[in-house]
């Protein structure tokens, strides 16, 4: 089961997609349980109630094979960033693994759907791709007890693009991390929502590619804090709400590295993890 929204921008419609009897994948129109697919949708047991309706039978099918694809969540609350969180990143970013999960936050702004173009920033020179498991949170977490609690916090998965400006980033920054990170649509998310139960995101595999040419592989197994571990954190410093996204990293093979370009206008963005889908962004002139 996948969850997607459909249509222009601002005026997407909420779906599922799922297999038929046939074993053929087919969208079913959610307009008749929701207006949208929002926290607070996830927090009531939405994602359970389109499970047990697709089981019945009675949503309706929805053609949407031509139709522009939007973020698969309404826009959160917040965009919570975990940096450096492989190793072999860090190293290529020439920081030591971090012992303490390392936050910044990105604007809820900046989403875009997975095929949306992309402005390079005004002034820029150093725009770079970094793909990342996206978590959307299910319900509110604060102050979790335990690791173990973080899952039932979680609605599910999706895949996600932390696009940066490196120079924004780290030379005009004064020290935080955000001014590099807050550019319009520099958080395409989707293609679709995957519920977490169906997703082990332990082990994924996660790859980028820059105009057909290979950059990232790696996989989820090679996180330094689990996904688990660090909605339990975060809910130490802050309240994370229903519709909420966490990017959990990136791993090594982005233009900050020095073994390949920074981003042009004309280039295409290319990424993908296991399960979750793939995004193509076209990179346009300010």
């Amino acid at each position: 089961m996948k969850l997607i929204r459909y249509g222009a921008p601002g005026a997407e419609k909420p779906a599922v997609l799922d297999l038929d009897e046939e074993g053929i994948e087919r969208a079913f129109d959610l307009t008749t349980m929701t207006s949208d697919i929002t926290g607070a949708f996830l927090a009531s047991g939405g994602i359970e109630s389109v499970r047990v309706a697709l089981r019945k039978g009675t949503l309706p099918g929805v053609d949407v094979s031509a139709e522009r694809l939007g973020p698969p969540i309404v826009r959160p609350s917040a965009i919570i960033c975990i940096g450096m969180n492989y190793a072999e990143h860090a190293a290529e970013s020439g920081s030591a693994p971090p012992t303490v999960p390392i936050i910044f936050l990105k604007t809820p702004n900046t989403m875009a759907g997975p095929d949306d173009d992309t402005r390079i920033p005004r002034g820029s020179s150093q725009t770079d791709w970094e793909v990342e498991l996206g978590v959307v949170i299910g319900r509110r977490a604060s102050y979790l007890d335990t690791v173990e609690q973080a899952a039932d916090h979680i609605a599910g998965y999706l895949t996600a693009n932390d696009l940066s400006e490196r120079s924004f980033q780290l030379e005009q920054s004064g020290g935080q991390w955000s001014k590099g990170k807050c550019s319009p649509g520099f958080s395409p998310l989707g293609p679709w929502l995957v519920p977490a139960e169906e997703m082990d995101s332990s082990r994924l595999r996660l790859r980028s590619w820059v105009n057909g040419q290979p950059r990232q592989d790696s996989n989820t197994s090679d996180m330094i804090f689990p996904v688990d571990f660090l909605i339990h954190h975060l809910s130490q410093y802050l309240t994370l709400e229903a519709g909420d996204v966490v990017l959990t990293g990136t791993p090594r093979g982005v233009a900050l590295s020095g073994k390949y370009p920074y981003l042009s206008a004309g280039d295409v963005v290319e990424i993908e993890i296991e399960g979750l889908g793939r995004q193509r962004q076209t990179f346009v002139p300010a």
